[in-house]
This record gives C-alpha cells, structure tokens and sequence, in this order.
C-alpha cells in the first residue's frame, strides 16, 4: 500500500495507473486534434509533425534537436532534425505555447461536447482536483515537466484541465524515460517492447508516427532477441518481467500527487477522468488504427 501518512488511509497502488490512464487522454487528445494545426500554422509553423515537436519543446524555450530527441525519447533523431531548430525561426516559443494552449482549449471543447458540456460542475471540479495534485510534483531530472511547470495556471477550467492533464503526463513520462535507461533500453527498443505488449500503438502507427524505418526496427527485434527479451515478435517470459518492472517502477516515480490527494480524491479523479475521456473517444478523438483494440479498453 501507498501511503504518505501512517495514520491516513492507504492509496491502492493500482489506483497510479488507473488515474493516469483515466486523466491522459484529456492532454493527448491535441495531438491528433485538426485544431492545434489550426492554431499553430497560424503563427508560422508549418502542419504535421512540426507542430508536435515544437509546441510540446516549446515551453523549454528554443531548444535544440538533441534536447528534444533527449527528453521525448522514442522518436528518430532524423525525424527530430527536420522539424527542429527550423520551427523557432519561424515562431517563437512563446508563441508557440499560447497557440498550443487556445488549440487544446478549442479542441477539448469540441470533444466534450460544446460551450454547454464543458460549463458542467465536474469539468471546473476535475480541473481543481488536478491542480492540487500537481502542487507536490518537483522538476529535479524531470526537463521536460520543468518546463510546462512554468507556464502559469490557466484560470478557466478546460484549458485548466489541459494544463493540470499535461503537467501529470510529462512528469510521469520524465520518470518512465529513467526507468527506461536503467533497464538498458535505448528509446527505439522501449518502443518496440511496448508495442510488443499490446497495449499501445501498432506496429505501423509506432513506426510512421515515430520516424522509424523498417531497417531501423528490425535491428532493434534483432537486438532485443538476442537479450531474449523479443521472440517471433512478442515478448519473451523475461521480456514481459523487464516491462513488468518499468511500468511497476514508472508508477512509483508518479505516485506523489495521488498519495496527496488520497484515497478518496483519487477515486474521484478517476471516475471524472474516465467519464470526461469515454466522451472524448466517443467523439472521435483519435483516428483508426492507431491504438490496438486493448489499448483502447
């Protein structure tokens, strides 16, 4: 059990992932929304994958291909480098980052349902539970929540919840890429191992979104095979323990904001997460045949 006070109700450990999974798709819903396109085109990006890299870099300031490679960790470094330093000559990251956020807000109230959905109680409450959960995460060897850290608090509730949704994604992001390295896999064999779990994207929705060839990603089975943690393309016994402990250790890391809310809070995060996130599925917040069937559960 997880607890931070002996004498207050302890948090089922479970209950990490499942407010993790429950709040995520309120921030990723942008990077398959046609507004942040919209947005960010307008102040001089150009579409696609430039819009990505540069509005989730952007609030580090006008970082370099290696930063960005560095903490988002399972794209291609060629992917990275075409899009990146060239984005900042065309808009500057403060520039970025208010497009970004007005592209969220428009899309998360597309998806919601309207002007009239998103002004429900359970938006604005869901809003301020996550903001007091984020008030005990901390940057140190986490760059790319430092950075979104920074950013002031939005005071209308759906940016408020994009804003809260993002900072507990690129914390707990930070803390898995660590978990990653200290299971001595490179950024392209996490990717690979994660797909091989079925549990997140297909194999050719993670290699077309990620920048990776055909080449690139057979070398990569070939080397996990030969760690046996890879056979005939799913993981090995000793493949699923490796992810077992990544995501086990993954959830650690990301623990804090949820042992502060507690129990209750906590459940309550996750019943309006999963409430908020079914609507945004519903509403076709993400294209077919990205994400496997289980991944979608």
């Amino acid at each position: 059990m997880v607890s931070a006070d002996r004498s207050a109700p302890a948090l089922d450990p479970k209950d990490v992932a499942r407010a993790h999974r429950a709040v995520e798709p309120l921030h990723n819903q942008v990077y398959f929304s046609p507004e942040q396109d919209e947005y960010l085109t307008a102040v001089g990006l150009r579409p696609g994958r430039m819009c990505y890299f540069a509005g989730r870099a952007a609030p580090m300031g006008a970082v370099g291909p290696g930063a960005v490679t560095a903490t988002f960790a399972n794209f291609a470094p060629a992917l990275v480098a075409r899009h990146v330093p060239r984005a900042w000559t065309l808009a500057g990251p403060e520039q970025v980052v208010t497009a970004r956020l007005d592209g969220a807000r428009a899309s998360l109230t597309r998806l919601l349902g309207g002007a009239e959905a998103v002004a429900a109680p359970e938006v604005a409450e869901l809003a301020g539970l996550l903001r007091e959960a984020c008030t005990v995460l901390t940057p140190e060897g986490r760059p790319l929540y430092a950075g979104h850290a920074d950013l002031p608090w939005p005071e209308e509730p759906v940016p408020a919840l994009w804003h809260g949704a993002t900072l507990l994604r690129e914390h707990r992001g930070d803390g898995h890429v660590a978990c990653l390295l200290r299971a001595g896999l490179s950024g392209l064999e996490a990717l690979v191992t994660h797909t091989a779990t079925g549990r997140g994207f297909t194999e050719a929705a993670a290699r077309a979104t990620r920048g990776w060839s055909e080449q690139e990603w057979a070398a990569a089975c070939a080397r996990l095979a030969e760690r046996r943690l890879l056979a005939d393309g799913g993981l090995t016994e000793e493949g699923l323990r490796l992810r077992a402990e990544i995501e086990a250790g993954t959830d650690e890391l990301s623990a804090a904001p949820w042992v502060h809310l507690g129990p209750e809070r906590t459940a309550r995060v996750i019943a309006l997460g999963r409430q908020l996130s079914a609507r945004l599925v519903e509403n076709g917040a993400y294209p077919a045949d990205t994400f496997t069937a289980t991944a979608r559960r």
